[in-house]
C-alpha cells in the first residue's frame, strides 16, 4: 500500500512539473531564436559548422586512416565503395572509431573538436551546461548494401534519455536514399495513430506505414543537423552509386535525467558552469 501511494505521490509530482514547465514555455516562445522555434517544430536544423578547422581535423584522419589500411591515397569518399569489400566493412569501420576517438589536435581531443563543430548551435538547443557522449560514431553506407542499415527507430526505445539530441555530421553531400530520414515533429501524432493499431509490426512494416510522412535530409558537407532522437528516424538501402559517410554523438543537458546511459559511464561533461563547479565541491559546515 504505501508502494502504491508513493507512485501516486510521484505522478502527481511530474503532472505538476509538467504543468508548470508547459505555462513557463507558452511565455518564453515569443523570445525564442528562429532555429529554437524550427527545432521546436521540425524536430531538427541544418546549419553550417561552426569550425573549418575541426571538420578538416576528421576529414584528414579518415583519408590518413584509408592511405593507412588500404594504400589508397587521394581517394573520394564518395567512391569509397570502389576499394573495399562488404564483408571487409564493418570491422574498417570499428578500427576507424577507434582511431577517431583516440586522436587529438592542437591540444583539443576529438570529443573537443567535434564539439566545436556546433557550439553555438547545441547551447541554443540543450543550454550552456552540456554533457557529451564518450564516443563518437561512424557510419559508412556503400551503395546497395542492406548489412549498414538502421531501420525505423526511436532512441528512446533502448535506454536513451528523452532529454538527449544528436550531432549529425555528413563528411559528404548527402541526400535521398544516400542520408538519414527523420519524422517531423507535425507527424508524430500520424506515428502515435498508426503504431498504437500496428503495434506488433516489425521496423519495415511501420516505415512502410509511414514513409509518405517521413523526411530525407538534404544536407551538403560543411552543414550539420541537430535533430531530436525522440522522433521516429533511420536509413533505407543506399540506392545511390555513391558512399555515404557521417559521424554521429548524442548530447544533453548537464543536470537532466538520464535512463540507462549514465553520466560517468556514456556520457560526459563538456561545458560546466563556474557556480555548478563551486555547488557540487560545497560542503556544509560540520558542527
Amino acid at each position: 500500500m504505501v508502494t502504491k501511494e508513493i507512485t501516486i505521490l510521484l505522478i502527481v509530482k511530474v503532472l505538476n512539473f509538467k504543468k508548470m514547465i508547459n505555462k513557463y514555455y507558452e511565455k518564453l516562445y515569443s523570445k525564442l531564436s528562429s532555429d529554437q522555434k524550427l527545432f521546436l517544430e521540425k524536430g531538427y536544423i541544418v546549419k553550417k559548422v561552426e569550425s573549418l578547422e575541426s571538420l578538416n581535423f576528421f576529414r584528414t584522419k579518415i583519408e590518413q586512416q584509408i592511405n593507412i589500411k588500404l594504400k589508397k591515397n587521394k581517394i573520394n569518399l564518395n567512391n569509397f565503395h570502389k576499394i573495399i569489400k562488404t564483408k571487409n566493412l564493418n570491422l574498417f569501420r570499428l578500427d576507424l572509431i577507434k582511431k577517431i576517438n583516440s586522436s587529438n589536435y592542437k591540444k583539443l581531443d576529438s570529443r573537443q573538436h567535434y564539439f566545436r563543430l556546433a557550439t553555438k548551435g547545441i547551447e541554443k538547443i540543450v543550454g550552456k551546461e552540456i554533457a557529451m557522449q564518450n564516443e563518437i560514431s561512424l557510419s559508412i553506407q556503400l551503395p546497395k548494401d542492406n548489412s549498414s542499415l538502421l531501420p525505423l527507430h526511436s532512441d528512446t526505445w533502448s535506454g536513451n534519455s528523452p532529454f538527449e539530441v544528436v550531432l549529425w555530421l555528413p563528411l559528404v553531400d548527402c541526400f535521398s536514399s544516400k542520408s538519414m530520414f527523420i519524422l517531423e515533429n507535425k507527424n508524430l501524432k500520424k506515428f502515435e495513430k498508426i503504431y498504437k493499431k500496428n503495434s506488433k509490426n516489425n521496423s519495415d512494416q511501420l516505415y512502410n506505414s509511414l514513409k509518405k510522412y517521413v523526411k530525407f535530409i538534404d544536407i551538403k558537407y560543411g552543414e550539420y543537423m541537430i535533430f531530436n532522437q525522440n522522433l521516429p528516424h533511420g536509413n533505407i538501402v543506399n540506392k545511390t552509386n555513391e558512399t555515404r559517410w557521417s559521424l554521429n554523438c548524442r548530447f544533453k543537458g548537464l543536470f537532466t535525467p538520464y535512463v540507462n546511459k549514465k553520466l560517468g559511464e556514456v556520457f560526459k561533461p563538456i561545458s560546466l558552469a563556474p557556480a555548478s563547479i563551486l555547488g557540487i565541491n560545497y560542503n556544509y559546515p560540520i558542527k
